[in-house]
Order: C-alpha cells, then sequence, then structure tokens
C-alpha cells in the first residue's frame, strides 16, 4: 500500500501554552486542504524567551508560522492555532528544496527527522529532485544523520537515502558512496534493532549493488554482516544444530528479501565476487536451506525464492574452475565414462517411463557408458562444497516441478547447466544423478513452455547434460522433437517467436546431441528437421543462427551412411553446405562464436523497486 508523506511533517513542534500545532498542505492553485497532522504536547511548556530564539533559529516559512501563533493569539495561548489565518498571512509558503536541506543540520531533532522525511517524499520517484538534492550537498548531510542517536532521525534518513538510491541515475548511488555511505549503512544496521530500519538499510544496499563499480565494495563492507544479521536468521538454518529436523522454516521478511536482492545483484561481479560469496561462512548453507524450506512448505513463488535461487546459480556459475583444488578432480574424458559393472535388465524401463530407447541392445551401451560411484564422505558437507553435490540436484528439479515463477525456473535449470558444465569428476556426478533422479523429463517438459528465457536454460543445461552417453541416448529419443518444433522456419518463426540467442542455444544442443550418434541423427532426419535446418542455413537474418545450422548440418552429412536416406528425401551435398552470402544481420545480443557452455550471469542491473516512499 502506498503511503504518502504529508508535508505537514515539516511542522515544528514547540509549545508556547498550545496543546496541538496543525499545518496543511495546499496542492495547485486552489490550496485545498488535504491533512493536519497532531502532534502531541512536549513534557514542558517553551518560555516566551526560548520562543524568541527558536524563531531566530528557523527559516522565514516557520518563523511566519511562530509570529502567527504569538502575534495573533498572544490573548489565546491555550487554544488551537487558526490555520486560515496563518495562511492568510503573506508570508506562508512551502518551504524550497535549499530551505529543506538546510533544516538537516538544525540543532532541534524534531526538525531534522521531519525534513528528512519530507525529502523521502519529494524524492520518490521524481529524477529531477534527486539530482538537486545531490547538487544542493544534501547526500552527505544525510549519511551523517544515520549514525545521529535518535531512532526517529536515523530511520526518517534512511529512508530518504533509499528513495534517493532508487534509479537509473547511478551519480546518486556514487555520491552515498563517496561520503562513506556503505559503511555508515551497515554500522546502523549493526546497531538497530528496529525491523524497520532494518528494511530501509538493506533496501538501500539493494539499490546500490545495482551498479557495477559498487559491487565489491558491498561485499567488502556489509557480506559477512548481511550473512549473520539477516540471511541466516530469516533462512531458518543454524549453525551449531547437527539435528536437521530442529532447523526452522525459512522466515520470507521483506527484509529477507532486501538482502537476497542485494546478494543477487553482487554475485554477478566477476569471479572475485563469487569466490567471496562462496567462502563466506553460512551462506551457501543458509541459501539451501531456505530453498528447501520452501519446497517443503509448497512456497516457491515468491521473490526470496527467486533470489535465493538467482544467487546458487551464479555461485555454480564456472565452479569447476574457480574452487580451489578443482585440478585433485579434473580426469581424462575417457574415465569420465568408466563402466561401474551395472547393466540394466531388459526391457526395464528407463527414467522417461517407457522402455529402452534404440541403441541400448543387450548391455551394450551399459557397459561402455556406466554410472560412476560417488565418493565416500568421511564427514558432513558445508558452505561451497554443498554447491556441486549431487544431492542438490533433487533440489532443482523440485523448484522446476512446483515452481511457477519464470525467474525461479530460469534459475533452477540455469544452476544444472552450470554444475553440467566441464570436465571434472562432479560434473560427471551431476549429469548421472539428474538421470537418476528422473530429472531429463522434467527438462523435456519445460521446452513447452512459452517463456524465452526459461527454454534457453533448459535447452543448454540439457546439452551439457548430454556430454554423459547414456543421457544423450535418452535426449535424442525424447528432447529432439520438442528441440526442433522451438525452431524457426526460415523467415517463419514459430508462435513463440524465440529470441535469436535462444534459437542458437537449440541449434548447438541438437549439434551436442548428434554428435558421435548416427542414431540420434538419423532419428532428426526421420523427425523432418533438415528443412528447417537448410532454411535457418540459407534464409536466416542472423550470423550466429547460420553458423549453428550450419554446424547440424554438417554433423548429418558427416554420416555416410545416412547419405543414401537423405538423397531419397531429396537432400544432396550443397543443402549441407555453410552458407557464404545472405548474411546481414548480427543477432540481438551481438555476439559472436561459440556460446558457453555455462549459463550468462543475472542481469546486472537488479534494482529494488519501491513500492512506497515510506515503510
Amino acid at each position: 500500500m502506498r503511503r504518502s508523506i504529508p508535508l505537514s511533517y515539516l511542522s515544528v513542534k514547540y509549545k508556547a501554552t498550545t496543546l496541538f500545532s496543525y499545518l496543511s498542505i495546499k496542492t495547485g492553485s486552489r490550496g485545498k486542504l488535504l491533512t493536519w497532522l497532531k502532534y502531541p504536547p512536549g513534557a514542558g511548556g517553551y518560555d516566551d524567551a526560548f520562543m524568541a530564539q527558536l524563531e531566530g533559529n528557523l527559516n522565514p516559512f516557520f518563523q511566519a508560522m511562530c509570529r502567527a501563533q504569538t502575534l495573533q493569539f498572544s490573548h489565546k495561548r491555550s487554544s488551537m492555532v487558526s490555520l486560515d489565518s496563518i495562511r492568510r498571512d503573506p508570508r506562508w509558503r512551502d518551504p524550497n528544496l535549499h530551505e529543506v536541506i538546510s533544516m538537516l543540520s538544525h540543532p532541534m531533532d524534531p526538525v531534522k527527522s521531519n525534513a528528512a522525511a519530507y525529502l523521502q517524499h519529494l524524492c520518490y520517484e521524481n529524477e529531477r529532485i534527486k539530482q538537486e538534492v545531490r547538487q544542493l550537498n544534501g547526500v552527505p548531510i544525510l549519511v551523517e544523520l544515520l549514525d545521529h542517536p535518535k531512532p526517529e532521525v536515523h530511520r526518517k534518513a534512511c529512508g530518504a537515502l533509499r528513495n534517493i538510491s532508487y534509479g537509473k541515475d547511478h551519480n546518486n548511488k556514487m555520491a552515498i558512496k563517496n561520503c562513506d555511505g556503505i559503511q555508515a549503512l551497515v554500522r546502523l544496521m549493526r546497531k538497530s534493532s528496529s525491523m524497520e530500519v532494518k528494511e530501509l538499510v538493506t533496501g538501500t544496499l539493494w539499490n546500490l549493488s545495482s551498479h557495477e563499480p559498487l559491487k565489491m565494495m558491498v561485499i567488502n563492507n556489509a557480506l559477512q554482516t548481511l550473512t549473520d544479521e539477516i540471511i541466516i536468521p530469516h533462512s531458518g538454518w543454524r549453525r551449531d544444530s547437527a539435528d536437521p529436523s530442529k532447523l526452522l522454516s525459512a522466515d520470507w521478511t521483506t527484509v529477507f528479501k532486501n538482502t537476497t536482492g542485494c546478494l543477487r545483484n553482487v554475485s554477478s561481479d566477476g569471479a572475485d565476487a563469487r569466490q567471496r560469496l562462496r567462502e563466506c561462512e553460512g551462506l551457501v548453507d543458509a541459501l539451501l536451506h531456505a530453498l528447501q524450506s520452501a519446497v517443503v512448505n509448497k512456497d516457491t513463488d515468491n521473490k526470496s525464492v527467486e533470489n535465493c535461487v538467482c544467487i546458487l546459480r551464479n555461485l555454480s556459475y564456472h565452479v569447476h574452475k574457480e574452487i580451489p583444488g578443482t585440478e585433485r578432480f579434473q580426469e581424462p574424458h575417457a574415465n569420465l565414462m568408466r563402466s561401474v559393472g551395472h547393466q540394466k535388465k531388459k526391457n526395464e524401463p528407463d527414467c522417461f517411463g517407457g522402455k529402452r530407447p534404440k541403441g541400448w541392445k543387450n548391455g551394450l551401451m551399459d557397459r561402455k557408458y556406466g554410472t560412476l560411484d560417488l565418493p565416500k564422505r568421511t564427514e558432513q558437507m558445508k558452505g561451497l562444497e554443498l554447491l556441486y553435490q549431487p544431492e542438490v540436484v533433487r533440489l532443482y528439479l523440485s523448484l522446476l516441478t512446483c515452481s511457477h515463477n519464470h525467474n525461479t525456473l530460469e534459475a533452477a535449470a540455469g544452476a544444472l547447466q552450470n554444475l553440467a558444465a566441464g570436465h571434472w569428476a562432479w560434473s560427471s556426478y551431476i549429469r548421472a544423478t539428474v538421470r537418476k533422479e528422473k530429472g531429463l523429463p522434467i527438462l523435456v517438459e519445460l521446452l513447452r513452455s512459452d517463456v524465452d528465457k526459461v527454454v534457453r536454460a533448459v535447452a543448454i543445461a540439457l546439452r551439457n547434460l548430454a556430454m554423459d552417453r547414456r543421457n544423450k541416448d535418452l535426449i535424442g529419443s525424447y528432447a529432439l522433437r520438442d528441440l526442433v518444433g522451438n525452431l524457426p522456419c526460415g523467415q517463419q518463426h514459430p508462435a513463440k517467436n524465440l529470441e535469436g540467442d535462444t534459437v542458437v542455444s537449440i541449434l548447438n544442443t541438437i549439434h551436442e546431441i548428434l554428435t558421435d550418434s548416427p542414431e540420434n541423427a538419423r532419428a532428426l532426419i526421420q523427425g523432418h528437421a533438415v528443412q528447417k535446418l537448410v532454411a535457418i542455413n540459407r534464409s536466416s537474418q542472423s550470423a550466429r543462427e547460420t553458423k549453428a545450422a550450419s554446424h547440424v548440418l554438417q554433423t548429418i552429412w558427416a554420416y555416410k551412411e545416412l547419405r543414401n536416406t537423405l538423397n531419397k528425401a531429396g537432400w544432396n551435398k550443397s543443402h549441407f553446405k555453410p552458407t557464404t552470402t545472405g548474411v546481414t544481420k548480427k543477432s540481438k545480443s551481438g555476439k559472436q562464436g561459440s556460446d558457453d557452455i555455462t549459463l550468462p550471469l543475472m542481469d546486472k542491473n537488479q534494482g529494488q523497486q519501491i513500492v512506497a516512499c515510506i515503510l
């Protein structure tokens, strides 16, 4: 619910022998009275000498109010001040921005807090006012007030900074940073027990974290505090609890949403930022526990869940390259596919619920491409090790099954995509575990989504999972139809109208499925996909789409045993040659070359969506 701050917050709480003071808000030319704000009397009255001193310290606006009361009603000082009398005074007017900022330095605390509240109101979704506040050097004064001992003062100052920091004008964010605002916000969060203050602090940090140059500064100054003060307590996870049954459910508070939004932003800053978050004590444990709580309680569609899974997706990016000691887990490609002697019984149902697909004869492929034995553990996993343990697969698959939030679906598929990337032992375990947990049908089903980013993330996840030979054959048998169905046919795109990056991802996945698998190539031909591939190769206006389609066509033509089938269908060698002319446009993203097999990071400007100027 939106609650605006009335201009009457700028009234000075003073008392001559008056019980209440009222201040009207005028809007437009009509000067219509909208709101009256009532202030309670102080502990004692101000004497005339004090009132004279106070009046001398006030700006002309407040001087007019004082004179209206003391001069016009000196003989009735116990009565209520007449608003009409004040408004008829020609000196009555709204204070200008310069005067409001000057009130932030007033010796009276109520004036400071009311001025800060008024600035918070003025800056709500008003870029011009925010710029003027910065140019009038209001930001350093507000940051200084964060350390004020009075809760009303530092709370209102933090509210003003939250609204000032929201928006596309990064100069406001840099102004807060340049006067050590991030450090001041962290100090305030540590000392305050007020949930409202913590919401304002974390909301401001969320806004600041959307600006690239500030991400590492937020990590350096706030990461451990945010984890200890917000993430762990609200996630339900406890460091000292060895009994999982004693762990609590996550508490999806606004402050938890703000904090996970902030960490979601900073987790996209690069390898150093990712490693700092991975090594932050308790962070990964708490985030995974929060997601498990969401699955158990069937509450997987809220913003906090989305933020948590996006953080974990980002921390899984290049995990096979960046965590310490990865060289211990690197193995030759041949060893990654070693057999452990397990053989499926004849006609044993596969993970899609049907009989084994073509190519699974006499257990040949079972003997050649078996699953891997998981390493035995001597102690419980914790911290960054939890990111790539096979058990995490079940959590991501549960989110893909239960959630209706498209961002959460994209991130969960992206996490699997990242974990299945690379040639190291743990990615092999992940690929095998996805199959054992019946995850391939879940991913194939999501290829039918109408949401572009979900289709793209799932397609690339399937591409990485297809590096496992068993997965490749299963995906070839059950996913090729949906992958081909998402492809455009020449200039005519399907009803989904998928973006160029998504089409390229699908083509690259098809290429991986066909590589070293003539059976999958034959299935592709029988599915009448060659016509679409030739059309993309010859008429697509995207260089990346053309290149990806060309790779698939060349792979098909390389299987000599399939050429007779192709010729009977009316295709010849010329249809499978790369196109060298007619490419005039780049893809929407402007990227060139082959795609990375790991997921692109989160959008780097996920700022907080302020829904009210005060909470």
